[in-house]
């Protein structure tokens, strides 16, 4: 066998000098970025400009050398450009260099501890107001400088000052900027075979070049850069200040840059992930191993004079995108960086401060993201966002993290605390709905609205909620014994209507209740719902278990308590008698009911985004109409990720074979052809009716549409009756039937058939496609991925797929193994 992919897993991607010459044409890419973005950050700051150089070269050197992220580009830390600009007003240039120095010492201390992951548990959206408001008072303070003039000490001031600086506008500045900002915003947008060729040349360097030449042809007066000396290069020296200034300070730097690198290694990631296959992706980010790289970087940038050491998003992208392999594209651009400070210093004081503050300026207003505006606003954190924003500008990155920490607190509090009670009546049956959690400040309206409800009175009681604390479960309890004894009766449910299985009562009791000891009739709930369901993950299919035939009876037991002693008797009352479970149109309409009640307003915006941009969905799925075969159910995907195709037997009729049915062939090039996607998994499963009834046909009988359907799965049954073929099989045992040795060759079986048709060919032969070939085995639960090869008795053999491939694909491959598991290696191949 040979596998589809020219390129197996764990195999070199490409020769040590194709691999070399990718790398060193990133670095190139990225130095043209990083050098005019290292001086502009170093102007913002107001530390010297060879402190941006320094920082490129170490952060590039250094960090590129000893971090955790191969293609993370660390420099001059944008989100500390406020931070830093604080910090050399308040304590000079030279203290805040031993500033720095401690911070990467604190970097190295926390990167002992193992504590990198910790920084990512910050709620998103105030790491996202924090560079939001970064960004803000980056764009403020450059603007005066585009307009001519000098930026003020704070951002409030620099708004003030706007009024003056407009009065007294210097004409050569602004006329600079402008070039500045249109080359930059219109270089990556010229059309053609021209714009193709000019988009090799960084954008950034572009508009600093273009200003910088016309400005020094048209001989205009205006401030430049000026590199002193390096002989006169300002070093550290201990810190002079209060102690606890300084510690502040030290903090600040240190949270912030590791945060800011941190996440920028997890966004590498995910880019990697998103635009590379998985033979090409270098190893995953180590966080722990990328912040010891980050603190020693930011030692001897410190030692060294240079501004301190973040990863930084900018120059990363710019790295992947230009095709970078290993981390020697991230150190060769630090040589580069430290040859251009020793060899281009007459080149760069051509450069127009005006042009650097426009490039800057520009910097600040992207960090203003739209799309996690969008994203925050759709997880209800937009006050979050806001006021960490408002909070950095006017007063700071350490006092608006503090506020936002504070607001995102006030709002979960909020939110656990708000619990909404309402009972209405509907034919006769007292419907009570308690939205939220339920704890001891629910108590008062809990029992006033169920005191409202007549002794003896049918009731439903519906809890949409994941807790419940002490007091709650105990005013519930005594109400509902009162109730019962009383004559009523009860009927407790989840999200929906309908009644709870004991899966969710149990997994209800386990969280809101679980430091209590249990009693017989939690014993009793948990015995029953531990065969179907109870995991968390199950919860989407809770409606679906509730209209089963074969759930358990439910006893009118509070979910997310347990049982009281005193209440035993009243919970083993009889139940009311279920209601006869509901049926073609009136099952339909029911499900649709609960889709509309509690999933499309979860879903509605990603299905909404998805009808704008349209479907990309990554791979084919062929698999069996088989009605126990759930494709988003064993393969955790959702909308836009498969393109699915079932028929009866999971067949791929051969190219010219399909007769009067193009449907497949049709499916697949268009899968193929016009979604571009990236693989096609055939699926079949344990007891096929379709295989069942290939093994049991006879000749001769009348020709039914089923029976001329299941002519294409004839290959199948031929391959496993002859001694030329390789059989195929589960891993650790043979197959339990011939019914499932022909699932299982069938499936073998149709990739074969896949490669024969032309646009898969196509695809195959460039390397862009991937085969791979599944088995689910129903009765177990179980996935089986066809592994490439054959093992030692000439077999093909289905591996299983395990909880532990998934846990490794949620950490580090989310586009691939999200939907299949997939282990290294196991590309479908072609038999010899």
């Amino acid at each position: 066998m040979t596998a589809t992919s020219p390129k197996a897993e764990g195999a070199p991607h490409k020769g040590h000098r194709a691999d070399l010459h990718a790398d060193l044409s990133a670095s190139l890419t990225v130095f043209l970025i990083a050098l005019p973005l290292s001086l502009g950050i170093a102007l913002a700051t107001g530390a010297p400009l060879q402190a941006g150089l320094v920082a490129a070269a170490v952060g590039g050197i250094v960090a590129g050398r000893l971090g955790g992220t191969p293609l993370l580009v660390s420099g001059p830390a944008t989100g500390l450009t406020v931070v830093t600009a604080e910090l050399i007003q308040r304590y000079g240039w030279r203290t805040t260099c031993a500033i720095t120095v401690l911070a990467g010492c604190c970097q190295l201390g926390l990167a002992a501890l193992r504590t990198a992951r910790s920084a990512l548990m910050v709620s998103p959206a105030i790491v996202h107001g924090m560079l939001a408001g970064v960004g803000v008072t980056i764009a403020l303070a450059q603007l005066h400088i585009v307009l001519g003039g000098t930026p003020q000490s704070s951002a409030l001031a620099n708004v003030l000052g706007l009024p003056s600086q407009l009065a007294n506008l210097q004409p050569a500045a602004v006329g600079i900027s402008a070039l500045t900002l249109v080359v930059l915003l219109g270089w990556p947008r010229v059309p053609g075979r021209i714009g193709l060729a000019l988009r090799k040349v960084p954008a950034a360097l572009a508009a600093v070049a273009t200003a910088t030449a016309f400005a020094t042809l048209s001989g205009l007066t205006l401030p430049r850069v000026d590199l002193p000396s390096w002989r006169s290069h300002a070093l550290p020296e201990l810190p002079e200040g209060p102690v606890l200034g300084i510690l502040a300070a030290v903090l600040t730097v240190t949270l912030v840059g590791s945060v800011e690198s941190l996440l920028s290694a997890v966004a590498t990631d995910k880019l990697i992930a998103s635009q590379r296959r998985t033979g090409q992706r270098p190893p995953r980010a180590d966080l722990d191993r990328e912040l010891r790289g980050q603190g020693a970087a930011n030692v001897l940038s410190g030692l060294l004079g240079g501004l301190p050491v973040a990863g930084g998003a900018v120059r990363s992208v710019a790295n992947v995108k230009s095709g970078a392999v290993s981390r020697r594209s991230v150190m060769l651009h630090g040589l580069w960086i430290l040859l251009a400070a020793a060899l281009l210093v007459p080149v760069l004081d051509l450069i127009p401060l005006a042009a650097l503050a426009a490039l800057v300026m520009a910097l600040g207003v992207q960090m203003v993201n739209a799309t996690h505006l969008r994203t925050v606003t759709r997880h209800r954190e937009i006050a979050v966002y806001v006021t960490t924003i408002a909070a950095v500008v006017l007063g700071g990155v350490l006092e608006g993290v503090a506020v936002g920490i504070a607001v995102a607190v006030a709002i979960a509090l909020h939110r656990l605390a708000r619990t909404r009670i309402t009972v209405e009546v509907q034919d006769g049956v007292h419907r009570v709905w308690a939205r939220g959690q339920l704890t001891f400040l629910a108590v008062p309206r809990l029992s006033r609205v169920l005191n409202q409800i007549p002794p003896g009175g049918r009731v439903v009681v519906e809890l949409d909620g994941s807790f419940m604390d002490h007091a709650a479960y105990e005013t519930l309890q005594d109400w509902q014994h009162a109730h019962l004894v009383h004559g009523g009766s009860l009927e407790v449910t989840g999200r929906s209507t309908t009644r709870m299985t004991g899966a969710d009562r149990a997994d209800r009791t386990h969280q809101g209740h679980q430091a209590h000891q249990p009693h017989r009739g939690d014993q009793r709930s948990h015995h029953r719902g531990a065969h179907r369901g109870g995991h968390q993950c199950c919860r989407p299919w809770t409606p679906w278990m509730n209209h089963c035939d074969h759930r358990p009876a439910a006893e009118p037991t509070i979910p997310g308590a347990a049982a009281a002693p005193d209440a035993l008797e009243a919970m083993e009352a009889p139940a009311p008698a279920p209601a006869p479970r509901r049926r073609g149109a009136g099952q339909l309409a029911s499900g649709i009911s609960a889709f509309q009640r509690d999933t499309a307003p979860h879903v509605r915006e990603e299905l909404a985004r998805l009808a704008r941009e349209g479907q990309r969905p990554s791979q084919l799925f062929l698999t069996c109409a088989d009605s126990r075969l759930v494709t988003s159910m064993i393969t955790a995907s959702g909308p836009g990720d498969l393109f699915t195709v079932r028929n009866v037997g999971n067949l791929v009729p051969l190219p010219g074979a399909e007769a009067t049915d193009d449907s497949v062939a049709a499916a697949i090039e268009y899968a193929v052809d016009v979604l571009k996607v990236d693989s096609i998994t055939v699926c079949g499963h344990s007891g096929c009716g379709a295989m069942q009834a290939l093994l049991n046909s006879t000749p001769g009988g009348p020709m039914t549409p089923l029976r001329r359907w299941l002519r294409h799965g004839l290959p199948s049954l031929e391959r496993m009756a002859s001694r030329h073929h390789a059989w195929a099989r589960i891993a650790g045992r043979l197959p339990a039937d011939a019914v499932e040795q022909l699932c299982l060759t069938n499936v073998v079986q149709q990739l074969e058939h896949l490669r024969a048709h032309e646009s898969v060919a196509r695809r195959l032969a460039e390397g862009t496609l991937e085969l791979h070939g599944m088995y689910f085995h129903v009765g177990e639960a179980q996935a089986y991925l066809l592994s490439e090869g054959e093992d030692f008795f000439d077999c093909r053999v289905f591996d299983s797929v395990g909880h532990q491939a998934g846990d490794a694909e949620r950490h580090g491959e989310p586009e691939a193994g999200r939907h299949l598991g997939q282990h290294a290696g196991q590309h479908v191949g072609q038999h010899a």
